[in-house]
């Protein structure tokens, strides 16, 4: 152990190896971190109720759901429902699960969504990619499929998504098909299905059977849908009806407001969290009126925006307060959380990018969040994908697991023997324990450069983004393809053929 530090750089590990060791989600043994009294919290539920039973909600463009209410006992006023107070959480604590697995083609890739399970996801819906190489443009299926094979091969994302970038070179009324295609085909991990409409939700579970089979899905979960609300207080018919569909086939839909304080929502946390509540409890109450124990979610997408320009703003204080304060409601609830993740306003993968990352990602995790949606890519304020930031932020999905882990506190890790036979005035360098424990004990991350200054300039002086540039690209070229069995890809195939041909193409919804 007499070599210089520059000896020992030169003869240094690579910065990861072809098969990193993969969990398939991670279970959190750290506590959660509540920000809310038990008082701040009840007066949040009982601001939500008043919500409800006055104002109540918009639901609009689907009689069937003012139908489903009124059945129920709601309050039915042209498109306006309104709730007796208590009557939301009654009917959607009584029935939906408080956890489930998502199943996917690959058993081993299966994920538990609800109790302390966190499953990270990659970006979801930028119409935009960006690489250093080629720069900002509009995405093609062709980015798409790489995006897909990229973070199949990445070990701390969980999860393949769903519009990992919108591929605006397809017909945007048939892509959602060759979407679902490209996570079925290159990936073997759970992914989400189509969220706009009823009609591509029904080609989501049909695609979905002809998978995993019409029985097991009639039992399982096997597909994720995400139903935005149009903040304040709206439902549209392209999220009621995929919830309808999905809630009907017994598959999960997260129930998410998105809201920016101040625009969609009012401008302090506490009325924006009131609004949130009510928003996801009338959404959840639904899946529950319609299919009684399907899935769901409580969703939190909200951020801020300044107040000098009105643009939105990320990983900002009071982003970190609602998400943590939507945490603690979930919870109350019994249901899972979904939410977001390393979200920026940034144009390239930057310090802003990170330090805004960086802060989303903890805080959702804190929060208890059980999917986190847009865990790696995203830039622009959700406009971009970008292949550098993905890797860089895949990073941060690693320490933070590895951070949830928490401390090992198992006979090796406590390491008496070690410290006992190196003895005072020693060091640990070549011990017998450092030696059994140098490839696991700590977290190895992929983008750091930790050489001395001069073999970081020898190197060409690159960032983290050159760094991440040459990573994603290594990944793709060591990308295996998972295969699938041909008779289940000649059916998707063929089905995808038919719903094509039903139909002219249309450069709209």
């Amino acid at each position: 152990m007499k070599r210089t530090r520059s000896s020992r750089r030169r003869g240094a590990h690579p910065q990861h190896t072809a098969s990193e060791p993969r969990a398939p989600f991670i279970l959190r043994k750290l506590s959660t971190f509540n920000v809310l009294s038990e008082a701040g919290l009840e007066q949040i539920e009982a601001n939500a109720d008043t919500i409800l039973a006055e104002t109540g909600m918009e639901f609009q463009g689907d009689p069937e759901i003012l139908e489903i209410f009124g059945r129920a006992g709601c309050d039915v006023d042209g498109t306006r429902v309104r709730f007796a107070p208590g009557f939301c959480r009654r009917t959607i604590t009584a029935t939906a699960p408080a956890q489930f697995i998502q199943h996917a083609r690959n058993p081993a890739n299966s994920v538990q969504l609800g109790g302390e399970a966190s499953v990270l996801c990659p970006s979801w819906g930028p119409p935009f990619v960006h690489d250093l190489d080629r720069g900002r443009r509009y995405a093609s299926y062709r980015d798409f499929i790489d995006l897909v094979k990229l973070h199949h091969t990445l070990p701390w994302l969980h999860h393949s998504g769903g519009v990992v970038c919108e591929p605006v070179d397809l017909p945007a009324n048939k892509r959602h098909l060759d979407m679902l295609y490209g996570h079925i085909r290159h990936s073997d991990r759970a992914f989400m299905g189509a969220f706009i409409g009823a009609e591509r939700a029904g080609h989501a579970i049909d695609m979905a059977r002809i998978v995993f089979g019409a029985e097991f899905m009639a039992e399982n979960a096997v597909l994720y849908c995400v139903s935005n609300t149009n903040a304040p207080l709206v439902l549209d018919s392209h999220m009621s009806g995929a919830l309808k569909t999905y809630a009907r086939a017994g598959q999960p839909v997260a129930c998410t407001p998105w809201v920016l304080t101040g625009a969609m929502s009012p401008a302090t946390v506490a009325g924006t969290l009131a609004q949130i509540l009510a928003e996801t409890m009338a959404t959840m109450t639904l899946t529950q009126l319609v299919n009684p124990g399907a899935p769901c979610l409580m969703g939190s997408f909200a951020s801020t925006m300044s107040m000098k320009t009105g643009a939105p703003t990320f990983g900002t204080p009071e982003a970190g307060l609602l998400v943590l304060a939507a945490g603690q409601l979930a919870r109350r609830l019994g249901v899972p959380l979904h939410t977001v993740g390393t979200l920026s306003s940034s144009k390239l993968p930057d310090a802003q990018s990170q330090q805004e990352a960086a802060w989303g990602l903890m805080m959702s995790m804190f929060a208890g969040a059980n999917l986190i949606n847009h865990a790696t890519g995203w830039l622009e304020g959700g406009l971009v994908t970008s292949f550098e930031k993905t890797i860089i932020d895949h990073d941060l999905c690693g320490k933070i697991g590895r951070f949830f882990d928490g401390i090992d506190m198992s006979e090796n890790a406590q390491a008496m023997e070690a410290i006992a036979k190196t003895g005072p005035g020693q060091h640990f360098l070549g011990s017998e324990h450092t030696q059994a424990n140098y490839m696991s004990a700590l977290f190895r991350p992929w983008t750091p450069d930790d050489n001395a200054f001069e073999h970081w300039r020898a190197a060409g002086e690159k960032d983290a983004g050159a760094r991440a540039n040459a990573l994603w690209k290594s990944q793709l070229e060591s990308y295996e393809d998972p295969g699938l069995d041909p008779e289940i890809d000649a059916a998707l195939q063929e089905y995808i053929a038919a719903r094509k041909a039903e139909k002219p193409d249309q450069d709209y919804y």
